[in-house]
């Protein structure tokens, strides 16, 4: 059984990414076929690590896409004419707004807040997940793999949604997330895996590759497609301020997303669009994030945790990991433009959710302040010079 039909279309597009080594715990057939997975248990109720709004609806032209981008039947070049015109109406293009109460209390110039809540399902994680559905639809698959602890499953289910795509997600037993429901609402199947998130991935992996299916997950060889996707964080901060600020800061687990925006900062640069790199800094929870200790301890590389050491906690789960599987592109992202990565406790990332909320209006997660936390923190120890400073917060509540 395979997870890809033949569309006709260039072979030399048509191969399949590898996986790890760890064996799947499900079967995945054809599209029209049903995926068989083992009977789960219910979900309980604690929010351990996502955003708990629920998924916007579309709009009406976008619904009108979706009915063609999900339909089977159609030829693929129109489906897939209709699914970038709905990338282009729903994903991405997130506003960035001056935080200029925070500027007069912390007492620091032009302050930016690129506010990732705005994706359809709360999170900068829809741009990597309608990249990859894309790039599976293109490539004639009908069915994608991934482990995530909830944010990102959502996104991947809601993009697969939208093309007619069925979505495995592999979550590990001991995550307790109020978004299963809405992974399942979308018509995902859950697979819940006594292994934690990194072992997730490696069982997802290797479904992908016994299987036929598209892998989704970090750190394969869908990457580079990974990192163009977030280099539109960069673009549109470019498109708002015409040139690039003097830092950027943003949370950092497994580091696609700071990689991301490094790589598009460079690409702008080179083209001669902005006068300057910006700093990449990077915020994530206290000792408990690879890259911050690896950047800390200055190793030239991005060495893993001891993963008995690490402690989830309902506000720090979407940052800590014993490996970042895009660990090194983060690492050189902070060091090859002057940057800095440093820590932030569970009460510095709910006071600063507090105070967006109160003094800005915005609604977003604790850990989705990381970056703004270490950035204030270097400015109260050591004023920053004025200019123009960006906070990329991640996910909305």
């Amino acid at each position: 059984m395979h997870g890809r039909r033949n569309h006709g279309t260039d072979p030399s597009r048509d191969v399949r990414f590898r996986g790890g080594a760890r064996r799947g715990a499900a079967s995945v057939g054809h599209h029209s076929r049903e995926i068989s997975v083992p009977e789960q248990p219910a979900p309980l109720p604690s929010l351990l690590d996502g955003a708990a709004a629920s998924v916007e609806p579309v709009s009406r032209e976008s619904e009108a896409f979706r009915r063609i981008a999900a339909d089977p039947s159609l030829d693929l070049v129109l489906r897939l004419e209709a699914y970038e015109d709905i990338i282009a109406s729903e994903v991405g293009d997130t506003r960035l707004v001056r935080a200029r109460n925070i500027e007069r209390d912390a007492a620091i110039r032009q302050l930016f807040l690129k506010f990732e809540g705005g994706n359809p399902t709360g999170t900068q994680k829809d741009r990597i997940a309608f990249a990859q559905v894309h790039d599976a639809l293109r490539r004639g698959y009908d069915a994608v793999t991934l482990a995530s602890c909830g944010n990102y499953g959502t996104a991947v289910a809601f993009a697969c949604s939208l093309a007619g795509m069925q979505c495995v997600v592999h979550i590990p037993s001991s995550y307790h997330t109020r978004r299963l429901e809405e992974i399942i609402s979308l018509g995902a199947k859950i697979i819940r895996t006594p292994v934690d998130y990194e072992g997730a991935v490696d069982a997802s992996k290797q479904q992908a590759e016994q299987q036929g299916l598209y892998d989704a997950n970090p750190g394969g060889a869908n990457t580079v497609l990974q990192l163009v996707a977030y280099g539109e964080i960069a673009n549109e901060i470019y498109d708002e301020l015409r040139d690039a600020p003097a830092v950027v800061a943003a949370p950092v687990s497994n580091g696609t997303t700071i990689a991301g925006i490094w790589r598009g900062f460079a690409t702008l640069h080179r083209r001669g669009k902005t006068s300057r790199m910006p700093r990449i800094v990077a915020g994530s929870s206290h000792g408990k994030n690879p890259i911050v200790r690896s950047f800390l301890k200055g190793f030239d590389e991005c060495r893993d945790l001891d993963p008995a050491g690490l402690k989830e906690t309902q506000v720090n789960e979407p940052l800590i990991n014993w490996h970042s599987f895009d660990g090194d592109w983060a690492l050189q992202a902070i060091r090859a433009t002057d940057g800095w990565a440093d820590n932030a406790s569970d009460r510095e990332l709910r006071q600063h959710a507090r105070i967006l909320r109160e003094k800005e209006g915005l609604s977003v997660l604790p850990a989705s302040t990381a970056g703004l936390s270490v950035l204030l923190e270097r400015h109260r120890q050591s004023p920053l010079p004025g200019d123009r400073y960006v906070a990329v917060l991640t996910g909305r509540r």
